[in-house]
């Protein structure tokens, strides 16, 4: 069963936050594609008049529970037949999906979930839990509920969007004073480990910020993207890479320059910061990122522009002139990636994939994939995997797992069964 390997890499990870690179969940190798059937115990989401419209943005393992973290007020158990009030975040058994007994208090949506031995770090758009002041970012025992004592960050305000273990370090991206930086994971407190300077924001908007970032397998880069043109003063729009060692961070010259590019929808700013997600493939040889935008405009052809698609980049090439290569979906927002080895799985609220020529249309050659899709690592096209995921916005993260691929978000229905925000698919 995929939890008792999961288990393992995850007590290999807290036994060896000292070394290069922390082997997360994410970062397993599969060598097939996923079923498109939903297995049928996990829980659902619930829609109550707090929240009408709840959705799942993170999901983590902790030992023997899956946590979930999002903007929701109560969960229900796979048959619909009890609920749970549970305030954006809860936990449920990654083999039953029987919903735990860990019930924090949280003030507001939480973004980022990350496991770490029996605990789980969360961070948000909170300024409480268990009713004490903890802006951001705080760590939980996943049993209890209680906050760790010993965990007391100083992050003033702001959101924290995303959060990855490496290098003995715990590194959180966000909207907060330093947008991307190191914290001790036992205390919360900043290091000097991760010390760049994210800025000038892009056009159309007023706040620089990283969104999501990711750390190859090998520990030796991480590539963020938000909502930046510079960093440590090198022109870097949209994304950046650094280089990691056991010692600190440093701006790599790795530069995309087409990232600077607007897409149709560029005069809206939560479409300035387009491109939305990323993740290394297991073998560390290249990293996928995923866009919203809108079309592309002033006749760019396709190939360049990183509008509405999924594109490779292969991290030893520091001056990629283009993406090895890139899916368009035609108009229709993505909003994460997963890498496993046998394929790149995508969702937001797409309808197609294919589609270079499309303008909410579908185009030459375009192939109807709701809320998302596959596509072949190698090719760059899209692969017959198709479980049909109508979504609201969509889900902003993909897990993969050993044994199969999380799926969270905000939709209710998963190969045309009900599965509302959390959904798990296994490796044949």
């Amino acid at each position: 069963m995929h939890v008792r390997l999961v288990r393992g890499v995850i007590a290999a990870a807290a036994l060896c936050l000292a070394t290069p690179a922390v082997a997360m969940a994410s970062d397993v190798q599969h060598t097939s594609v996923a079923s498109e059937d939903p297995v049928a115990w996990t829980p659902n989401l619930l829609s109550t008049p707090a929240v009408g419209r709840p959705v799942a943005y993170s999901i983590t393992q902790v030992g023997d529970l899956m946590v979930v973290g999002g903007n929701f007020r109560a969960v229900e158990n796979s048959s619909r037949t009890t609920s749970y009030d549970r305030t954006n975040v809860f936990a449920f058994d990654a083999d039953t999906g029987a919903v735990s007994g860990f019930a924090p208090s949280v003030d507001g949506q939480v973004w980022s979930v990350l496991g770490d031995g029996d605990n789980v770090y969360i961070g948000g758009e909170f300024r409480n839990v268990n009713g004490q002041p903890r802006t951001a970012i705080a760590k939980l025992n996943v049993t209890t509920g209680a906050l760790d004592p010993s965990f007391v960050p100083t992050i003033a305000g702001g959101r924290v969007s995303d959060m990855e273990l490496t290098h003995g370090q715990l590194i959180v991206g966000g909207t907060f004073k330093k947008r991307l930086m190191s914290l001790n994971p036992a205390t919360g407190k900043p290091t000097t480990y991760l010390n760049v300077a994210i800025s000038d924001p892009l056009p159309y908007t007023t706040r620089p910020e990283v969104f999501r970032f990711d750390v190859s397998p090998d520990g030796q880069h991480l590539v963020a993207v938000g909502n930046f043109t510079s960093v440590d003063g090198q022109a870097n729009w949209r994304i950046v890479m650094l280089d990691l060692t056991d010692n600190g961070a440093t701006v790599s010259p790795w530069n995309y320059p087409h990232s600077s590019r607007g897409c149709h929808a560029q005069t809206r700013p939560m479409y300035q910061m387009y491109v939305r997600d990323v993740d290394f493939a297991p073998d560390s040889s290249y990293f996928a990122v995923a866009s919203t935008g809108g079309h592309r405009i002033n006749g760019e052809g396709p190939g360049l522009v990183l509008c509405d698609s999924v594109a490779r980049f292969n991290t030893a090439n520091l001056t990629p002139t283009q993406p090895a290569w890139i899916n368009y979906t035609g108009g229709d927002t993505l909003h994460s990636v997963a890498v496993t080895g046998a394929a790149v799985y995508v969702q937001g609220h797409s309808r197609w994939l294919d589609n270079p020529y499309g303008r909410d249309s579908a185009g030459p050659g375009a192939v109807s994939r709701p809320g998302g899709g596959a596509v072949d690592p190698v090719t760059g096209k899209a692969m017959a995997w198709n479980p049909v995921m109508p979504q609201a916005k969509g889900g902003y993260q993909i897990l993969p797992v050993e044994g199969g691929v999380w799926f969270v978000t905000d939709g209710k229905r998963f190969h045309n069964k009900y599965r509302y925000g959390i959904r798990f698919v296994p490796v044949p």
